[in-house]
């Protein structure tokens, strides 16, 4: 069985799709973007910038599932020019203990939703 996971501190879906969706232990949360919540703009001034907007994203879309940083066991970022891998890790690895960070991959592709420069997504396990 599955339960819907949603808040109002995380962006509202822009589709047919849900922030996360818990089944039994495990929580698959929908990809994140830099859309600050409180008005729904796009926060993109630079690429730290919008990396912190979507792991704050995240962050509160684990609280809804009563979830941290430490319940996630991978991660998948979806980035637009490889360029600012650097940049987009030094702020990831802001949010997660180095000896328990999760398993991940990192890909650059031609576009992502609104055109955005990241969007990340997790699984996670109470």
């Amino acid at each position: 069985m599955k339960k819907i996971i949603t808040t109002i501190k995380a962006p509202a879906p822009i589709g047919p799709y849900n922030q996360a969706v818990l089944s039994g232990n495990t929580l698959y949360t929908s990809g994140q973007i830099a859309i600050n919540p409180k008005n729904g703009e796009l926060v993109l001034g630079s690429i730290k910038e919008e990396t912190t907007q979507v792991m704050e994203n995240l962050k509160e879309v684990l609280a809804a599932a009563n979830m941290t940083f430490e319940n996630i066991v991978k991660t998948s970022i979806f980035i637009s020019d490889m360029h600012n891998f650097s940049e987009i890790n030094t702020v990831y690895g802001e949010y997660f203990n180095e000896d328990t960070a999760p398993a991940r991959e990192t890909v650059e592709v031609a576009n992502l939703p609104k055109f955005v420069n990241v969007e990340i997504s997790a699984i996670a396990v109470k």
